[in-house]
């Protein structure tokens, strides 16, 4: 309704009818006097003589003084449309009723009709002043419109104003909402007086953009040039440490805090606590936190994400519980810094519990919220409830289309996370960094070396290599496609590496089968100062299941709360699940499953499910896949793995009912392929494949490696076929499979000494590991197949998994 009246400005009789009963009842605390109905009733003091030579003739003259209290009392109570109604009754030409109307509005957060009424303003030839000015670019800056900014900086340019103290402290603010730092660098340095809030403001606004190094600088100028920082100062200078990670910076503000006198602040006391949680000092933030004499629900939400934040995910749920106890009622920022905690310890449960309670309590919408959602979900595999709660948010910004790419790049969906990051092309939001390393491990999933290599010059291309976050992302597109070489290379020439970097570079070495070299880098990284995070020894946990190095793997697991005081997430349990079903104890890794402190997951269940068809227990195997098939009704991996565990026991009627369960349910088998890269082109091959241009002469060079390897009459396992089925068997013969056409193409294309690198959509099976490890001894070349789960080096009769994959 506000919206309209503004919007009306070609007519100025506004009647009652044009605003609802309801609206125009008045407000309790300021009820509109009989002089606004009467308004000869009402006694006027001379206050404005200023007259628009375009202005109509009033029945009320502007400058009775109890008629614009009644205006300034409507507004600060909020009730803009009769505030509107009573502003239609007075005459206009005077500028100070404007301001109190586009004050209103701008304090309540109506920005686009603060802008409107200013337009209106001009329109119908009102002087502005600089009591105008800031509130309408304070909703310029917050509605991101910079064009709307740019034509007010013009305007009050013209009228003198832009070198006024308070409207260049709003320009400044304004053009850092925006993004343009430079602009409102510019407008600081041609101030020819600053004031604290100016410095405050500068300081702030780097905040704002994420530039914590500048806002420290900016905060050391500011004391250089004799200012006394204050309570502003002092919170977005903790904000620029948080940023940076500079504890040594952090702990200097706290002590001019203290002498500053404001150690006591509370609003200072929840930025000293976010700043030393960001930091990596937990210990400290809890001191500041336990000496808070009057704690607020700020300052619980910010130890809160502390826990959370520094990997003590139980530690942030007591302390959420303990918030109630003091009967403190949780908002949307608790709910926000409880679910990473959720995330990581694969809580889904309580994931599913937080967005229900948001829901009971109107939170939403709310972007951040809404956002977190997206990111727990997508971490706890819940592609469909992410998906959902993506396409209800309204107005979805950058960090929501991130949240939903790396969702389906982390589970799996490359494909969709790359038509995702298509549609993002399309929308008016420029990718960053972020959206950069989220999509290039989908990226690193379907694309060649070359492909990858184009990429990265298109990254280059855009200035973002240097950027940290960007470089741990290239470091594994490499590692994932197989280039073990560039991987390391790109690692070692990092400007500068955080701890995802040595976590993402441990992780390549895990699935190329190197667990020795990937502990190494963990006691390199160590020796680097970098102290590790639970990321960390979810890589470390993979090195030592993938490469059987039992003692080391409950080594690591062990210190992990012992020595680094970091709790066992999900993935932590779903590594030693693995590390245990390779020692072949599944009775061990039952017991394990049922003692864990977290409900198993899909991922727990499906450890044990490869455990079982690698030791041949039916039994266990059933149990397991009943456990993924009512977490995961559509795995159909899980359906494949009891068919083939079924056909080799010779249960035929078990095998009949799978199939049929698979079509009841639309499950079709993945169709294996594999992808072989020559000069810069991929090729692709299929089981029994028939359409290659060479494939004459690759089934030729296959019968030839065939005979070499004693291979050329195959014998699989005839048991577990029926008669009925042995000749579809024959015509489907693992002779043909897809990894052996493409080693005998990669054989006949490539350089010798070169290794030959294929990319496989699925595991590969066992005749083609087999084969692939004498090919390598026969032909002296090392054949790399990166499967579905790892990279498998073949080379001189050996293969890095150990034969457990």
């Amino acid at each position: 309704m506000a919206a309209k009246l503004v919007c009306r400005y070609f007519s100025h009789s506004y009647t009652p009818e044009d605003i609802s009963r309801k609206q125009m009842e008045s407000p309790k605390s300021s009820p509109i006097p009989d002089f606004v109905v009467n308004p000869r009733s009402a006694k006027s003091a001379p206050i404005h003589t200023q007259q628009s030579k375009t202005s109509k003739p009033r029945s009320i003259r502007p400058n009775d003084l109890n008629l614009i209290k009644t205006l300034y009392a409507l507004v600060d109570s909020g009730s803009m449309n009769n505030a509107l109604y009573l502003f239609e009754k007075m005459n206009h030409s005077d500028t100070y009723i404007w301001n109190v109307i586009i004050r209103g509005f701008s304090n309540h957060g109506l920005f686009q009709e603060t802008i409107d009424f200013y337009y209106r303003m001009e329109c119908e030839g009102i002087i502005t002043d600089h009591f105008t000015f800031p509130f309408v670019i304070k909703a310029c800056g917050r509605l991101l419109s910079l064009v709307d900014g740019q034509k007010v900086h013009a305007k009050l340019i013209k009228n003198g104003l832009d070198f006024d103290l308070f409207v260049c402290n709003s320009l400044i603010y304004m053009y850092f909402k925006l993004g343009f730092t430079e602009y409102a660098e510019k407008v600081f340095e041609e101030m020819p007086i600053r004031d604290l809030v100016s410095w405050n403001t500068m300081v702030g606004g780097y905040q704002i953009v994420g530039d914590g190094l500048n806002s420290l600088i900016c905060f050391r100028e500011m004391l250089h040039s004799g200012r006394q920082p204050d309570r502003p100062s002092m919170i977005s200078a903790l904000g620029g440490c948080s940023i940076e990670g500079c504890l040594h910076g952090g702990k200097e503000i706290h002590c001019q805090v203290i002498r500053s006198g404001l150690e006591l602040d509370i609003m200072v006391q929840t930025s000293l606590i976010d700043m030393y949680a960001k930091c990596g000092r937990l210990d400290y933030a809890e001191s500041v936190f336990n000496r808070i004499s009057s704690k607020n629900l700020v300052a619980w939400n910010a130890i809160i994400g502390g826990y959370a934040l520094n990997g003590h995910f139980y530690e942030s749920f007591a302390c959420m519980k303990r918030m109630q106890e003091d009967n403190f009622i949780p908002d949307a920022i608790t709910m926000i810094n409880l679910l990473p905690s959720c995330s990581q310890l694969g809580a889904l449960l309580e994931g599913k519990c937080i967005h229900g309670f948001a829901i009971r309590k109107m939170f939403l919408p709310h972007i951040v919220l809404e956002t977190a959602l997206v990111d727990m979900y997508g971490k706890c595999g819940e592609l469909k409830s992410a998906k959902c709660v993506f396409g209800q948010i309204n107005e979805k910004n950058l960090v929501s289309w991130n949240a939903m790419i790396a969702a389906y790049a982390q589970n799996g969906w490359s494909r969709e996370a790359l038509e995702l990051f298509q549609r993002l092309q399309n929308e008016p939001l420029k990718p960053d960094t972020v959206t950069i390393s989220s999509i290039l491990p989908a990226y690193a999933e379907l694309a060649s070396v070359a492909e990858c290599k184009q990429v990265h010059a298109y990254i280059t291309k855009l200035k973002l290599c240097s950027n940290t976050l960007t470089s741990n992302a290239m470091v594994y597109m490499y590692g994932k496609c197989g280039d073990l070489q560039s991987a390391r290379k790109y690692f070692d020439d990092m400007l500068f590496r955080d701890v995802v970097s040595w976590n993402v570079m441990i992780m390549v070495y895990a699935i190329h089968g190197f667990g020795t070299t990937a502990i190494q880098l963990f006691s390199n990284m160590r020796e680097k100062g970098i102290k590790p995070n639970g990321s960390t020894f979810v890589s470390l946990l993979s090195a030592c299941s993938i490469c059987g190095l039992v003692e080391e793997g409950w080594e690591f697991f062990n210190s992990m709360k012992g020595d680094y005081n970091i709790d066992h997430g999900i993935e932590h349990f779903g590594c030693m699940l693995d590390l245990l079903g390779r020692t072949g104890n599944l009775n061990v890794a039952k017991q394990f499953i049922e003692e864990m402190p977290l409900a198993p997951t899909a991922r727990i269940w499906g450890s044990l499910l490869t455990a079982s068809r690698n030791n041949n227990d039916i039994v266990l195997a059933e149990l397991a896949a009943k456990h993924i098939l009512s977490l995961d009704h559509d795995n159909t991996g899980c359906y494949v793995v009891l068919f083939n565990m079924y056909a080799e026991a010779g249960r035929w009627e078990d095998v009949e009912q799978i199939k049929f369960l698979m079509k009841i349910k639309g499950i079709v088998k993945t169709i294996g392929c594999c992808m072989v890269e020559v000069n810069g082109k991929t090729h692709k091959f299929v089981n029994q494949d028939k359409h290659h241009y060479q494939i004459n002469t690759i089934y030729d060079v296959l019968d030839i490696i065939l005979k070499k390897i004693g291979e050329d009459i195959h014998v699989d396992s005839l048991n577990k076929f029926r008669p009925e089925d042995l000749v579809d068997k024959k015509m489907n013969s693992p002779k043909n499979h897809s990894v052996k056409l493409a080693i005998c193409f990669g054989l006949i294309s490539t350089t010798i000494g070169n290794p030959i690198i294929i990319r496989k959509n699925t595991r590969i099976c066992k005749d083609c590991h087999s084969a692939a490890k004498k090919i390598s001894q026969v032909t002296k070349r090392k054949v790399i197949v990166g499967d579905s789960k790892i990279f498998h080096h073949f080379e001189d009769g050996r293969c890095s998994c150990g034969d457990y994959w």
